[in-house]
Parts: C-alpha cells; structure tokens; sequence
C-alpha cells in the first residue's frame, strides 16, 4: 500500500514535467516553436542552417575606446590563428620584441604584471589568451538596442542642465 501511495506521490509530481498525452499522439511536445531571441528559434525537430559567417571589418584608424582599459578591438582577421598554450600567434607580431619592425602595437605593460602588480619578463598566463578580451569587429547590425553613452557625452549633457 505505501509503495502504491509513493508512485502516485511521484507520479503527481513530476506530471507537470512531462508531455501531455495529446502531445504525444500529435507530436506537438517536439514541434513546439522555440524562443525567438538573438537567433529565430526553431522546434527541436527542425534543424535551422547555421547564419552566414560575417564580413570583417578592417578600420582605417584606430577606434576610439569608450572607458579607460577598454580593451582594443583586432582590426585584422584571426581566423586561424594558433593560440595554445605553448604558442600565441599574436605575439610573432605584437611582442615586446618583435613590434618595432613589424609596425604592430606592442601589447599593453599590463599584460606583463603578475596578480600582485609584479612586473614579469614575459605575458602573464593571466593575459596570454588574447580573445578572451580582444574582438575582431564583423559587419552586423546590432542584435539590441545599445543605449551606452560615453562618459565625455555623459559630462557634457550634465554641464548643459546645469547651464540651463
């Protein structure tokens, strides 16, 4: 009697995490569209072609950096690039050493500094695995609406109320 009474408890409970049986017949439970978000959703039957691999953006200047330490975007392809941990291709070009003669910026002094703002003579691990921060840019529109204001605009909005 109590192990009838258990798998009535269990079944009472996880009946709302299962399918109903008009789903099974109909399929429905599978087929249900998916959340429309960044990508259109599908159904899990449905198999969706992936999105076309944007084109790369290849500024002519510099982009100007929106806060301090901002991490600068890559304005060159990476596809390829052999980043492991016993090579990093982006160091052939923008090491300490090698900057000079290639015209690459060198990278920052900050990625020579230890957790406790010690200088090391090589990349710190922490910062040797560059796309973990920097981005090359692609040619999309924005997935959402960005309303960052830089903290020059942020001022000088402030500075007219006050004026007014």
């Amino acid at each position: 009697m109590k192990s009838l009474l258990f798998r009535s408890w269990l079944l009472l409970l996880l009946f709302p995490l299962t399918l109903t049986a008009q789903e099974h017949i109909n399929g429905d439970g599978l087929d249900a569209s998916g959340p429309n978000g960044v990508r259109p959703g599908g159904t899990l039957n449905q198999e969706l072609p992936a999105p076309k691999i944007p084109r790369e953006v290849t500024p002519t200047r510099r982009p100007l950096r929106n806060y301090p330490d901002q991490p600068p975007t890559i304005p060159h392809t990476v596809r390829g690039y052999q980043v492991t941990s016993n090579f990093n291709q982006c160091l052939t070009c923008h090491s300490r050493t090698r900057s000079p003669e290639t015209g690459a910026p060198m990278v920052s002094i900050t990625h020579y500094l230890d957790r406790d703002n010690q200088v090391l003579a090589a990349v710190s691990p922490r910062r040797y695995f560059c796309l973990q921060c920097h981005v090359p840019q692609h040619d999309v529109a924005p997935a959402t609406t960005n309303h960052f204001k830089s903290i020059d605009t942020v001022l000088q909005e402030s500075q007219e109320r006050q004026a007014e």
